[in-house]
């Protein structure tokens, strides 16, 4: 009896770990898996168009597409891990963004709806790769600010690690997916984990400008991930935290993140050259 009850222990945890191994895509990419969240189909707001996106691996993605004005740049926005992308392609399409000319290319990952393929870390990062060759063959020579959300600005990161831009414009992002499972799941080894997203390695000594913001009240990420990014952006990146939650936060700093990526991407745009002179 005294060896059976370690036996049992030893056991459950075994079978937890098991099954932390098999479902932890469907935990991390939701809005792939969820019946509720795949249901629902992908919605075009007004002003943007469809647009099918091919990736290197062969995949098909579903985007939303703003051509900017002529020389102005572009807004690359990638979502959340229960999010779409049309959310953002209609902020994008708003003040202060519209007034200065800014487009906008927002995609649905590979496995969320619209997109084919199913997703993982190596996956997300192509389909960025991807999404980025398109704005650059749409609009040839714009400036390119990538955003990204939650999980989306881990793809933005990745995306910015090996192509110029003029900035990351990061929400509520951590540090790396690692560090993240760690405070959800302590007990979980940290080899069991396939899709790590060290965003902390991939942004280090950025050039480029980094604005990150975040909620005090996150309960999904805290905010000492972000805080964590933020030091290992160097002198680049600017941290401003904000009285909010995960989503509440989403937009709040618009007007200052436009003006304070704006200078990067005005150079023969006519229509942020007039703005500015009034």
């Amino acid at each position: 009896m005294s060896l059976l009850i370690p036996l049992v222990l030893v056991g459950l945890v075994a079978a937890a770990l098991l099954g932390l191994a098999a479902s932890q895509r469907r935990l991390i990419y939701p809005g792939a898996y969820e019946a509720a969240l795949r249901q629902v189909s992908p919605r075009v707001p007004a002003g943007t168009e469809p647009v099918a996106i091919g990736t290197a691996d062969g995949e098909r993605l579903f985007g939303l597409w703003r051509a900017p004005e002529p020389g102005c740049a572009v807004v690359l926005s990638f979502h959340g891990n229960a999010s779409r992308p049309d959310a953002h392609a209609k902020r994008f399409l708003e003040a202060p963004w519209a007034a200065q000319g800014w487009g906008v290319l927002a995609i649905a990952y590979r496995g969320y709806p619209g997109s084919t393929g199913r997703p993982s870390e190596t996956g997300l990062i192509a389909d960025g790769e991807a999404a980025y060759r398109e704005v650059a063959r749409r609009a040839p020579g714009a400036g390119i600010l990538l955003h990204g959300h939650s999980l989306g600005a881990a793809v933005a990161v990745a995306v910015g690690e090996s192509r110029p831009h003029l900035g990351l414009y990061l929400e509520a992002p951590f540090d790396s997916l690692a560090h993240l499972v760690r405070l959800l799941v302590p007990f979980a080894p940290g080899w069991l984990l396939r899709d790590t997203f060290r965003s902390d390695l991939r942004i280090a000594g950025a050039s480029a400008p980094v604005l990150i913001v975040h909620g005090t009240k996150d309960p999904v990420i805290p905010l000492k991930l972000a805080r964590k990014l933020a030091e290992a952006a160097g002198p680049a990146a600017r941290l401003s935290v904000l009285t909010g939650d995960h989503v509440s936060i989403l937009g709040t700093l618009d007007i200052e993140a436009e003006r304070r990526f704006r200078p990067a991407a005005r150079a023969g745009c006519a229509t942020a050259t007039q703005a500015g002179a009034r």
